[in-house]
């Protein structure tokens, strides 16, 4: 009751039509209001979409407004539009129709409303479509439109879609040409989207990347829905997009410092940690170890005593040089870099563990063609082969020899490299979110200490960079960097 009476109250204050729409498409119900306003008896109609369709909207309306209904009947996709109807005195009303989310309130109804606002227009106005006001409008907002009609086999494009693909004025779109509109690893997307859209009746509203004549790339919002005939039939796919590149390069480069501001944040935290767990640890044993020592007079038992003092000491040792690393990594990321081959600092990783990958008959697959070289600390990219090969070895398969492969490429501007191994591989499932923290260790080796893949990290991150990993138990790990 409570939900009638404020639909009502909402519905009184509108001072508007609307339909109720039911899951038998010809069993809508047309509001008294809707009737009245164009001055019609409900038995002088039909109160169903196809005499709607057939004999009251204008014919420059019908199959945007049967798309939109259909549209929103099916998937609830709201929309709002101006159509014009036929009145019961031969002429037509301008109305601006529009679906539950136009409603000022929550009605709680899970019943589908289309609401019709009538439109006054002034004695001067008239009922037709300015195309400067809509090139205006697209222009300003680079938004552009297109159309593929599945019965003609044609591709259409607006004016401006050329103008923001940069193709000239009289170039004809096809669909076979579809895949060169978009970014290399947008296709897969665009194609996904365009074929549900046209099979199963599913629109689409997505950021995506398109390519230009000129191969420049740049991020657009992309809205895409199905046209239907009047047989309910999809005939063809319509829809529009806009240039949102400034907007999406701004919202990446923030998300971008965030990710870094995240990343310094756990990286401090590791800093303390290390300095009010682990350092504290040590002291708090050798200080209770000195005070063991002033208490016992047997001189046999403060030898050992002594000699526990050495291990503490060792330890301690240890911790305060992984905090110099760690303080190192940010206070060399300033070094000059310079233009170093990934071949030749590959070189000089391996004759560094020459030994090590004999014993373990390590095999390393490269392929150095697509980026043969980059701008880098040389130390920093000798440190992050090292650390990722030695740890490929260490934790190899127990029942195959170890086989590395390493690939530099690049997807448009970015330059990445990939290190691919056959071993043990990682959990991901219980240490997704551990794998590049400090003291981290996820294998029993005795010379597991978990610093590694910490320092690495910090040493991309240092230079904005990313690395990130994929792995599976028995399989191997991927671990790929994106400079």
């Amino acid at each position: 009751m409570l939900q009638n009476e404020l639909f009502n109250n909402v519905m009184r204050d509108f001072n508007t039509g609307y339909w109720e729409l039911h899951s038998d498409p010809h069993k809508e119900i047309w509001s008294e209001k809707f009737y009245k306003i164009l001055s019609y008896k409900k038995e002088e109609v039909e109160a169903n979409i196809d005499y709607f369709l057939n004999n009251l909207i204008h014919k420059d309306d019908l199959e945007v407004f049967r798309d939109n209904f259909l549209n929103y009947q099916r998937n609830s996709i709201d929309f709002k539009q101006h159509i014009k109807i036929l009145n019961k005195q031969g002429e037509y009303q301008l109305f601006r129709c529009s679906t539950n989310d136009e409603l000022p309130v929550n009605i709680k109804s899970e019943i589908n409303f289309i609401f019709f606002f009538e439109i006054i227009l002034e004695p001067s106005q008239t009922i037709t479509r300015d195309n400067f006001y809509y090139k205006e409008t697209a222009q300003m907002t680079s938004t552009g439109s297109w159309y593929v009609d599945f019965i003609k086999k044609e591709s259409f494009w607006d004016f401006e879609t050329r103008r923001i693909l940069e193709y000239p004025d009289d170039y004809i779109p096809s669909l076979k040409d579809s895949a060169s509109y978009y970014a290399e690893d947008c296709v897969q997307q665009a194609a996904d989207l365009f074929f549900n859209c046209a099979m199963v009746g599913t629109p689409f509203n997505t950021e995506i990347k398109m390519v230009t004549a000129n191969k420049r790339v740049f991020w657009v919002r992309a809205i895409g829905k199905p046209v239907y005939n009047e047989n309910k039939e999809i005939i063809g796919v319509r829809g529009v997009f806009q240039d949102i590149d400034d907007i999406k390069r701004k919202e990446l480069r923030l998300q971008r410092s965030m990710d870094i501001i995240a990343s310094q944040n756990s990286r401090l935290f590791n800093f303390a940690h290390i300095v009010s767990h682990n350092l504290r640890s040590h002291t708090s044993n050798l200080s209770l170890l000195v005070q063991l020592i002033e208490d016992i007079s047997d001189p046999s038992e403060k030898i050992e005593l002594i000699q526990e003092i050495g291990q503490i000491s060792t330890s301690l040792n240890i911790t305060i040089e992984h905090l110099n690393e760690i303080v190192a990594i940010h206070t060399n990321k300033d070094q000059e870099k310079k233009l170093i081959r990934f071949d030749d600092t590959l070189k000089i990783v391996t004759s560094g563990i020459g030994q090590m990958m004999s014993n373990s008959k390590t095999t390393i697959q490269k392929d150095f063609s697509e980026l043969e070289e980059i701008n880098y600390i040389p130390a920093y990219l000798e440190s992050i082969l090292l650390n990722l090969i030695t740890n490929a070895i260490k934790y190899k398969h127990e029942d195959k020899d170890p086989v590395i492969n390493i690939k530099t490429y690049k997807i448009e501007k970015k330059k990445y490299l990939k290190i691919s191994d056959n071993g043990r591989g990682i959990d991901m499932n219980l240490f997704k979110d551990k794998v590049f923290g400090m003291y981290k260790t996820f294998h029993y080796n005795k010379d597991a200490v978990g610093i590694g893949l910490f320092l690495t990290k910090n040493q991309i991150e240092s230079l904005n960079g990313r690395i990130s990993v994929e792995s599976e138990v028995n399989k191997g790990t991927t671990f790929t960097i994106e400079f």
